[in-house]
């Protein structure tokens, strides 16, 4: 039996290589003069948004460039974007990159929209204003941002914090493989495994589950799991690329309307505070919060493991979902992910506090399927640090 439920997902989706080559097009649909391009100095300066510029030049359409996005983007950053936009009377936002200038540009073009200020709206559905027509388009096979209704900013207590309002997904996502092909493996390997953990704990939350996220987030890890070690090897793959990005997509639409939970909420804390990527945060957690969670969820990794390894079909439930904990650490080894906190920098000393802020994310962790308590916490932290065995 179902449960009522709403979902929520983009008006419009591009999928198509060079895609990013038609933001004129859709610019002046909107009948928008200026744009302004949110994005990175990294992401720019390798030419990722000479395409899209190209083609706003092409129609006529001014462009107020906002390169200064950061990982885990910081308040700050995200208040002197909103400045900008505003004085450049700015009437479309577009950005281009990872999950950071993606969440950005969701948060400027609200923002410079409406009177209320950052504070205000970290929460959900907190943001009920208008915002600025908005096409987002990820360089990155990962975050999912592109099509969610959460935005994550890096407050000046090295919190991360959450906007989550529908008002947040774009008009258009656009998909483009090419913008993902030099993308380092190492990248590749964390932002690629990100989206995987978004699709296993959509399947897998306790809150809002839903048969349509189900289905987006079964879909997701099959076209994840059959490509990411194919991006990792050739990243010149424009097909494995493409799958990487739709699976991404999707993932990414699976949680947007049911929620992650322990792996994302213990990732945080070492993305805030010791700058590590999120992607890789989540890789480095993920199988230790799968098996700490495999007591209250072993029928749903079950249903999830033949979808990662044909191997598991004629197995009992107890033997799938266990070797679907261990598939997901083989992918974690073959893609050379870092397999410790240690390898990241932290010390043994500061999984307290680590553990202490993970707590924090209670947006998050009520979504587990198992309950997680300091202790729990505590005890994940310390088999994750200074374990580099991937069983």
């Amino acid at each position: 039996m179902v449960d009522s439920f709403t979902f929520q997902s983009p008006s419009n989706i591009l999928f198509q290589p060079g895609a990013s080559g038609k933001v004129g097009e859709l610019v002046a649909h909107y009948g928008a003069r200026r744009v302004m391009l949110v994005t990175g100095k990294i992401v720019r300066s390798a030419g990722l948004t000479a395409r899209a510029e190209a083609s706003l030049a092409a129609a006529g359409i001014g462009v107020s460039i906002f390169e200064d996005v950061v990982a885990d983007p910081p308040s700050h950053v995200v208040e002197a974007a909103v400045a900008a936009c505003r004085a450049d009377e700015i009437e479309l936002v577009l950005s281009i990159g990872g999950g950071s200038a993606l969440d950005t540009a969701k948060l400027v073009a609200y923002l410079a929209k409406t009177p209320d200020s950052l504070h205000d709206i970290y929460g959900v559905d907190l943001a009920k204003g208008q915002r600025l027509p908005l096409l987002l388009a990820p360089t990155t096979a990962g975050t999912g941002s592109e099509v969610t209704p959460i935005a994550i900013v890096t407050t000046p207590a090295l919190e991360k914090k959450g906007v989550v309002s529908s008002v947040l997904i774009p008009d258009w996502a656009i998909l483009d493989a090419e913008l993902t092909l030099n993308l380092p493996a190492s990248v590749t390997a964390a932002t690629g495994i990100d989206a995987m953990v978004h699709a296993i704990e959509a399947y897998t939350s306790k809150k809002r589950k839903n048969p349509i996220s189900d289905q987006l987030a079964r879909q997701a890890l099959g076209l994840l799991s059959a490509n990411v070690r194919k991006v990792c090897e050739d990243g010149q793959n424009v097909e494995a690329r493409s799958q990487m990005l739709l699976g991404s997509m999707l993932a990414g639409m699976a949680f947007a309307n049911a929620p992650v939970a322990a792996v994302h909420a213990l990732a945080y804390p070492i993305g805030g505070i010791f700058h590590v990527p999120h992607g890789l945060s989540n890789a480095i957690i993920l199988r230790h919060v799968l098996r700490f969670n495999l007591p209250a969820a072993e029928l749903l990794y079950a249903e999830l493991a033949p979808i990662v390894d044909f191997q598991a079909v004629n197995l009992s439930v107890a033997k799938r979902a266990r070797l679907f904990v261990d598939a997901m650490a083989a992918i974690c080894r073959d893609c050379k992910i870092p397999l410790s906190l240690e390898d990241v920098g932290i010390g043994s000393e500061d999984l307290n506090k680590l553990a202490e802020d993970a707590m924090k994310q209670t947006r998050l962790l009520v979504n587990n399927p198992r309950e997680v308590r300091l202790e729990d916490a505590l005890a994940i932290y310390k088999e994750a640090f200074g374990n580099r065995t991937a069983a």
